[in-house]
């Protein structure tokens, strides 16, 4: 259905409010870190030259120091964002304009706040070779009209701060211990449905990854064998994930703290300082001739839309992995009716995460559907799928390590083969 013009200049606001929300980062973060200083000068002497003995001020200038290198690395995910072939001035003063036709909003992630709408979708497949050169053409010959510069919201912050602590999830070594936690059951009971088929022909089965975040999980399913999709909602992992993905040309190219933003729970300065580099793989070293996309958009609208000729989904996908995802659901009973109805017969569903239900309490008038765990497995046994290999993963989520602070995640895991 062709979009209004009203909603494409929605969109295309929202876009351009999600790039200035990255370039603004730094003063953002640099105002919070002022705020501690502030206070520090509001102290007696006395108590000023015990904590300098502490060396609290120099503490307070790394902080400075390691959020100006996260913001030097978010500036960079932004300067060129291609993801919607779009071009941004950096250097307008008004904010950054933007052309994308059809853009996509919010989906709310463990640990984000509260989604926004979204319409239509856009793909992007990931080279399996050198990136492209950073350079990009500015041939615009029509002119727009400056609009008020967006003033990023401590919401748009909050996701810019889980986006780097994802990217310690998704594609740093600290990650590896979550990532196999979360991760390695999912894959390990992929292979597993699969492990009649030789690798050479796993590519003609096809594995969609909702709800893919910074895209490591589908990545690691390509690298499997398998033709594999990723789909996501949030501009704040869209743009990361296409700019880890397409732009990175060696491991560890790549520098971020993604614990500077709190002082809190901390054992040592380290906890909260330390560097983490990344990716730990190299993206684009996917064998010759992986299949692997990114589909931009709401899982609801994309594979629970009516099937077209163009792009058919009933009945396509041998496999759909959901990790930490289902819970973000509206109406759970959609959810599972779309995977059921895409999965061919005979398809299986990975399911591992826990029941956050991210649109519980909202403010937004969205409604939401809450069930318990059993009452989803019930839920899924009446749509049409047999579950199995039912277990419970303690994990956590984009966790600090060295924090005196931790939550785990008792999360669910099953496989269910689609039935009916």
């Amino acid at each position: 259905m062709p979009f209004t013009p009203s909603e494409i200049d929605e969109e295309k606001a929202h876009f351009a409010n999600v790039i200035t929300a990255f370039q603004q980062y730094a003063p953002y973060a640099l105002t919070a870190n002022n705020r501690r200083r502030k206070d520090f000068y509001t102290l007696s002497r006395a108590d000023q030259d015990l904590l300098d003995d502490l060396g609290y001020k120099e503490k307070l200038a790394e902080a400075d120091r390691a959020i100006l290198m996260n913001a030097t690395f978010l500036n960079q995910i932004v300067a060129n964002p291609e993801i919607f072939g779009h071009e941004v001035d950096a250097d307008d003063e008004q904010g950054p304009q933007q052309e994308l036709p059809v853009a996509q909003s919010e989906r709310h992630v463990h640990g984000h706040p509260y989604a926004q709408h979204s319409h239509g979708k856009h793909i992007h497949t990931h080279s399996h070779s050198t990136p492209a050169d950073k350079s990009t053409n500015n041939d615009a010959s029509v002119s727009h009209p400056k609009a008020k510069r967006y003033r990023p919201t401590d919401f748009d912050m909050d996701k810019l701060r889980s986006t780097l602590k994802q990217f310690v999830r998704d594609w740093s070594e600290e990650g590896r211990t979550e990532r196999e936690v979360s991760y390695g059951p999912m894959k390990d009971a992929l292979l597993n449905h699969f492990s009649g088929i030789p690798r050479e022909e796993r590519a003609n089965f096809r594995v969609l990854v909702p709800g893919s975040g910074l895209g490591r999980l589908a990545w690691d399913v390509a690298n499997l064998g398998f033709a594999c999709q990723g789909n996501e909602f949030s501009h704040y992992m869209l743009l990361p994930s296409f700019f880890i993905l397409n732009r990175t040309d060696a491991i560890e190219s790549h520098t971020v703290y993604p614990y500077v933003h709190s002082f809190s729970n901390l054992p040592n300065n380290a906890a909260m300082l330390r560097p983490i580099s990344i990716p730990d793989v190299l993206p684009s070293a996917l064998p010759e001739g992986s299949d692997f996309s990114l589909v931009a958009g709401d899982f609801e609208e994309i594979y629970g839309a009516e099937d077209s000729p163009e792009e058919p989904q009933s009945g396509q996908w041998d496999a759909v992995l959901t990790c930490f995802f289902i819970d973000t659901a509206k109406n759970i009973v959609n959810y599972l009716r779309i995977i059921h109805r895409i999965l061919a017969p005979g398809g299986v569903w990975i399911n591992l995460g826990p029941l956050l239900w991210h649109f519980e309490n909202n403010s937004t008038n969205d409604p939401s559907i809450e069930l318990n765990i059993e009452e989803v497995k019930a839920l899924a046994r009446k749509i049409g799928f047999e579950i199995s290999h039912e277990r419970t993963i303690d994990t956590t989520y984009t966790n600090n390590a060295q924090s005196m602070l931790g939550y785990v995640y008792h999360a669910a895991f099953w496989t269910a083969t689609k039935t009916v």
